[in-house]
């Protein structure tokens, strides 16, 4: 039955966002952007009974989009250490499996985005200016094996 305003809830609001990293709470980050997949398109060109020249659309190979997460600067250093993982060459230790996480207003979770085999290719720390006021933002890129929505 829908509410007062016509609607059973409101839309959620996006900034309240986490990253898990088996099954641990690895940090609140203020951006996420890539969560998604997407097939390239083979055309096939055939001709039908009339002569008529139709051109399908067939799937062809799934593709991952890498998530990257951003954040200010803090004084938490897991997401380098999970970067340095890769660095020095260890794949196996640094490939696992991670979540994001979106919370509503009590900061109860409503969505959760499962990713399988992931590491991070790239972390960036922030551009800084000494005659600034902005806040220190650092990024991170997850590339992974693999994603489905949860809940």
């Amino acid at each position: 039955m829908a509410g007062k305003a016509g609607r059973e809830t409101d839309p959620l609001i996006g900034f309240n966002f986490g990253l898990e990293i088996e099954g641990k709470m690895s940090g609140y980050f203020t951006e996420a952007s890539g969560i998604g997949s997407e097939h390239e398109i083979v055309e096939h060109k055939v001709v039908n009974d009339k002569g008529q020249e139709i051109v399908q659309k067939i799937p062809g190979r799934l593709k991952w989009q890498d998530v990257t997460l951003k954040r200010g600067v803090t004084a938490d250093m897991q997401i380098w250490d999970w970067r340095a993982m890769v660095e020095k060459g260890d794949m196996k230790g640094s490939r696992t499996n991670c979540s994001v996480i979106m919370f509503d207003r009590n900061y109860e979770e409503v969505a959760r985005w499962n990713f399988e085999n992931a590491w991070p290719s790239k972390v960036t720390g922030p551009s800084v200016k000494s005659d600034s006021n902005e806040i220190g933002v650092e990024e991170i890129t997850i590339v992974h094996e693999g994603m489905w929505r949860v809940s």
